[in-house]
């Protein structure tokens, strides 16, 4: 198994307004974007070509969106980057990123 091009945990993952988990994951690795539980076990997967993940209007810096499979979800990760060693989710934008440069498609 290849190293995850993103990996973040303890990321509020949610669905409307049903929380599905306050301290998930969020990887990319192989070409696909999987939501995990805090358990490990899989909230949505998809290949990284059919995500769109974006920033919500009007909200904090540290959400997210990701359309996965037709459900959009909002993910609270870190307002800032983490520190070099400490722990805690990266930023929203670095998300973002990171699914547009996986999937081939920078800017």
């Amino acid at each position: 198994m290849a190293e995850p091009e993103f990996t973040a945990t303890g990321v509020r993952i949610g669905k409307r307004l049903r929380s599905l988990t306050r301290a998930g994951q969020v990887r990319i690795s192989d070409g696909r974007l999987e939501l995990l539980t805090s358990y490990g076990s899989e909230i949505d997967s998809a290949p990284v070509q059919a995500v769109r993940a974006s920033r919500p209007w009007f909200a904090p810096e540290d959400r997210a969106l990701a359309d996965l499979n037709g459900n959009r979800y909002l993910l609270t990760l870190g307002d800032h980057d983490p520190a070099p060693g400490e722990p805690g989710p990266p930023a929203a934008r670095r998300f973002i990123e990171a699914v547009r440069r996986a999937a081939g498609r920078e800017g």
